[in-house]
């Protein structure tokens, strides 16, 4: 159960507009004219496609095809940001400086520099518009997942990006880091009510959304966790793991011993992290992430299980509690805003 405070919170995000902190996510900057080129041949999708203005969500893989890290590119016109998750920037960093030889690439890292405030629902753009100082609903609204364009806030730098990777979607404000504060105060003063960490995740996991150190991690291949439409270009050259990745998918026909699924439980009790799931004798699998679902009324889990098992309607248990796998999302649009019973 969620509190009538996070209600509230979920509520406002389901149905008008919400705020959610982003100091869990590093900012790297990429600059230089050969910096398309050079992402092309490390990452799992199409970055030299990317015009000013563009975006794209990709994955940086070992050549064994696990994941290193899963990451944000936006192409701003003169230089490109990757947003990834915090903790694994400074490694990044330091592996993506190795691969520059004569390229004219320069690295940096933004992460201090920058803050990010996101802000999602239905009402996020008419909220954000009133915010820049040039703001157009229409143009926010017209903006692409992955878009991206430069404005200003209050006189101060802005970047604004089209995201959907928090379960609802709205958009990514990114401002010079003494500035946050008070583009968090303009947020709430126009309307948008802060979510907790709690209740972002509900909305993320609602949405059947993975994320980077909880659903999946380094010894996750793409496919397992089913990003691979999303992260991976089946038309680009040759990138880091492409090998593995194009094997399982022509040769294995995209079977993988294990998929991250959705699962709905009975009863009232949230299953933790790692909680093994079984049918009957056996350990199919185990719980990623999990929560109780305020549009469903009921816990709910991502959860890696073998691959015969992971058919919508599939029942297994999870701690003694019934757990039936169900297609992703939980909550698909006509359903949020729901809420508690």
């Amino acid at each position: 159960m969620i509190s009538s405070a996070s209600d509230n919170a979920y509520q406002a995000a389901r149905r008008h507009a919400a705020c959610i902190d982003r100091s869990n996510r590093g900012r790297i900057v990429v600059s230089g004219r050969d910096r398309a080129s050079y992402l092309q041949g490390l990452l799992t999708n199409d970055i030299t496609a990317l015009k000013p203005g563009e975006g794209c969500y990709s994955a940086y893989l070992t050549p064994q095809g696990r994941m290193f890290t899963d990451l944000f590119v936006y192409e701003l016109g003169d230089l490109m940001l990757l947003d990834v998750p915090r903790e694994v920037k400074d490694t990044l960093l330091a592996k993506l400086d190795q691969f520059i030889f004569t390229e004219d690439v320069q690295l940096g890292d933004a992460t201090e520099t920058f803050a990010e405030i996101a802000i999602v629902g239905p009402e996020a753009a008419r909220i954000l518009a009133g915010v820049l100082d040039a703001g157009s609903i229409d143009a926010l609204t017209a903006l692409p997942e992955h878009g991206n364009f430069r404005g200003h806030i209050g006189g101060q730098p802005a970047i604004v990006t089209r995201v959907t990777d928090t379960g609802e979607a709205g958009f990514g404000v990114y401002v010079e880091g003494p500035q946050e504060g008070g583009l968090k105060s303009t947020l709430e003063s126009a309307g948008a009510i802060a979510l907790n960490a709690e209740t972002a995740d509900a909305i993320r996991i609602e949405a059947g959304v993975p994320a980077f150190h909880r659903d999946m991690d380094e010894e996750t291949i793409p496919l397992e966790a089913g990003i691979q439409s999303r992260a991976i270009s089946m038309t680009k050259g040759c990138y880091v793991g492409q090998e593995v990745i194009i094997r399982v998918l022509h040769r294995g026909h995209g079977r993988v011993a294990k998929k991250l699924v959705g699962i709905v439980l009975d009863g009232e009790s949230v299953p933790p992290s790692g909680a093994a799931a079984r049918a009957g004798d056996r350990d199919v699998g185990h719980v990623t992430s999990s929560v109780w679902s305020p549009a469903l009324n009921r816990p709910i889990a991502l959860a890696y299980l073998q691959r015969d098992f992971v058919a919508p309607g599939t029942t297994v248990s999870v701690n003694g509690s019934r757990a039936v796998v169900m297609e992703l999302p939980f909550v698909s649009p006509d359903r949020r805003g729901a809420g508690l019973s």
